[in-house]
């Protein structure tokens, strides 16, 4: 069994698999050519279908399904309350019968603080079979007898019907019903005092602070007391994290995640109703479910959940309010869950070695791939043009060897990147001339010579002095990081020497007309030992210049895992820059000497226009929409931009 899947219409979902194989996903792909058969069964509602899906999916295992896996071993707070003398304890693994459960808990250090503070009301037993034992035997109870943290049942101070009374007041306690045990020690307190018992009164108030202390550790976050379960995605088109925050009487009682690798293409929502089924099946399941996107089959999935709690379900997705906020923290916290996995996938020598190599095999190179240089191009409509480029070196971020250019081209992303890879890997080869190691290894060094070189960038803006005409340094690159340990300097100028590396693979973000423009920039310039491939974000595809097909590697694939991450750098670098660069250029425009256009008003304007081009575009009272901005002001703003004279003040007002 290699998949299980469900649907209202055999005929439709099985057209979806069986259509034109090429422009299938390369994951569908795969799971097709492994199949040998397929088998159905058919069943008389929804909820019958979720249930058997579940089930079926449970007992295979198969390889295709989503499988979500815990992120990392979250501790429990476990109370044994199958043993005859209930025990407080730390837990993680599988869940055990007869044993109450409270938590996850983040970190097992939280759990010992909570139970530290409760033992001081709640005196139950926390230690292991055998010191129970021992104790017993020898008639002694433990230190945490003699220090009233424990009642001490193994020596007989309680019975096991008193010590059973402790536990589950312990129990509600942690579930919620706090407010009734506190009422309960207030009135004890002020009973005490009345007739003058003031050490007891004393020790009573004690309890009651600590309780307290147990309750701020669980911060209110939605004040009607309600009990649900908040559950968020962050996802990339290979895996997907999930975060879920439990929530008791308000206060958020601990958070789970699970990380899953994505076999077929979903939806949040499906990520979702898989989730769903996964995670309660046998877990308790609360009155109401917040989640990020609805399920594909709702009205069945909440049947089959009511179903199993025995009362309503509701499942929603928050719009405003508290519990849109807390699903927002709870986003935050799956988006630093999936960067965490990401790194410590990273950060694996073993797992880097392997996808150097995987990348390797695939596109046929001689080595391994040591140094991957990527680019990526980002503009909005053609304004404010610019490019990134980032090192990976062994697999990991070298951040010192960072560039970033400044674009003049403005006819598209590919000749954008026939740019970047001509200016980039010029600098490559004056370098290699200065040391000459050009003239030694070649005999094409004439082809490259200074003159060659100084015409080439006069018709793009070179002012010959080391500088472009747009002001940044050495072909319109901005180092980032410079002057890192390992970064080569030039002996004469005692600076760092820009480009003396060549990378041994080139990746550009994009298809096939993307690389063919890297790879006949490279060409031009002589340069036949760098290899050159792009990685097309939709189907995460691997274009080499000059094929018709992509290079596919597998799902699984460290490969692809660590072209992905190089990518997704590059374009974060990329972003940066140009949102520096535009707002740049907003506070350097006209609009800078307009009469009470501060720069507040100037940003509105910006994040409401997108770019100086469409706001120079744009009436006077399409500019008086954006808050704060009146009709003089937009007059003004509208001559400015424009060249013409502003109308008389208060004309037509």
């Amino acid at each position: 069994m290699i998949y299980v899947g469900k649907a209202k219409s055999l005929r439709q979902r099985l057209n979806s698999y069986f259509a034109d194989f090429a422009g299938l996903h390369p994951r569908t792909q795969t799971m097709l050519t492994t199949a040998a058969s397929v088998d159905w069964t058919v069943v008389g509602t929804e909820v019958e279908a979720l249930q058997l899906e579940y089930s079926w999916i449970k007992e295979f295992d198969p390889r295709f399904n989503v499988k979500y896996r815990d992120d990392k071993s979250y501790p429990y707070l476990a109370v044994t309350m199958g043993e005859d003398f209930p025990r407080v304890q730390v837990m993680r693994g599988a869940k055990r019968k007869g044993t109450r459960y409270f938590g996850p808990y983040s970190h097992a250090w939280a759990i010992r603080e909570t139970v530290d503070l409760l033992l001081r009301v709640f005196p139950v037993r926390t230690c292991s079979a055998g010191v129970f034992k021992r104790a017993g035997q020898i008639g002694r109870p433990c230190l945490l007898g003699y220090i009233d943290k424990c009642s001490a049942p193994c020596v007989g101070r309680v019975t096991p019907e008193e010590h059973r009374a402790l536990a589950e007041d312990f129990c509600d306690f942690m579930a919620g019903n706090t407010g009734r045990f506190m009422k309960r020690l207030e009135r004890e307190m002020r009973e005490a005092a009345a007739v003058e018992e003031y050490e007891r009164a004393a020790r009573l108030r004690d309890d009651i602070q600590a309780l307290q202390r147990a309750l701020e550790k669980q911060t209110v976050v939605l004040g009607d007391g309600t009990d649900c379960d908040v559950i968020a995605l962050a996802e990339d088109p290979l895996e997907a994290a999930v975060q879920v925050f439990y929530v008791r009487g308000g206060r958020i009682r601990g958070q789970r995640g699970w990380v899953v690798d994505k076999v077929e293409e979903a939806t949040p929502g499906e990520l979702v109703e898989q989730f769903l089924l996964q995670m309660y099946g046998e877990a308790t399941i609360p009155r109401e479910i917040l989640v990020p996107a609805r399920p594909p089959d709702e009205a069945a999935l909440i049947e089959l959940l009511s179903e199993q709690r025995g009362s309503r379900v509701d499942l929603r997705v928050p719009q405003r309010g508290d519990k849109k906020s807390l699903m927002e923290t709870v986003e935050r916290n799956a988006k630093e869950s999936l960067a965490q996995h990401k790194l410590r996938r990273a950060s694996d020598l073993t797992t880097r070695s392997r996808a150097l190599q995987e990348i390797a095999d695939a596109l046929d190179l001689d080595q391994a791939p040591l140094r991957i240089e990527c680019y990526d191009v980002s503009h909005i409509q053609g304004e404010n043009v610019v490019a990134s480029m980032v090192v990976f070196e062994d697999g990991l971020a070298r951040k010192s060897e960072y560039r970033r250019f400044s674009v003049r081209t403005t006819e598209g992303d590919v000749a954008s990147i026939y740019e970047v890879i001509c200016r980039r890997f010029k600098r490559y080869l004056e370098e290699r001339a200065a040391t000459g190691e050009l003239d030694a290894e070649t005999d094409d060094a004439p082809a490259h010579d200074a003159a060659a070189h100084d015409a080439a960038h006069d018709g793009a803006g070179y002012d010959g002095a080391g500088h472009d005409a747009d002001g940044y340094e050495a072909d319109g690159y901005e180092a980032v990081g410079r002057g890192g340990a390992a970064t080569p300097i030039d002996p004469e100028t005692g600076r760092p020497r820009k480009f003396a590396y060549p990378p041994n693979l080139v990746v550009v973000d994009g298809g096939p007309a993307q690389a063919a423009a890297a790879q006949r920039a490279l060409d031009e310039l002589g340069i036949d030992d760098i290899a050159v491939c792009g990685l097309a974000k939709r189907l995460e595809e691997v274009w080499l210049p000059g094929d018709d097909q992509p290079v596919i590697l597998p799902r699984s694939s460290e490969g692809l895992y660590l072209l992905q991450r190089v990518r997704d750098e590059a374009h974060r670098f990329a972003i940066t820059y140009h949102r520096t660069k535009r707002s740049k250029s907003l506070k350097e425009s006209a609009l800078d000497h307009v009469p009470g256009l501060g720069p507040a008003r100037r940003q509105a304007l910006l994040r409401h226009f997108g770019s100086v081009k469409r706001l120079r575009e744009a009436s006077a009272e399409e500019i008086r929409e954006v808050p704060g901005i009146g009709r003089a002001t937009a007059e003004a703003i509208v001559a400015a931009l424009r060249g013409e004279s502003p109308s008389p003040a208060g004309q037509g007002s």
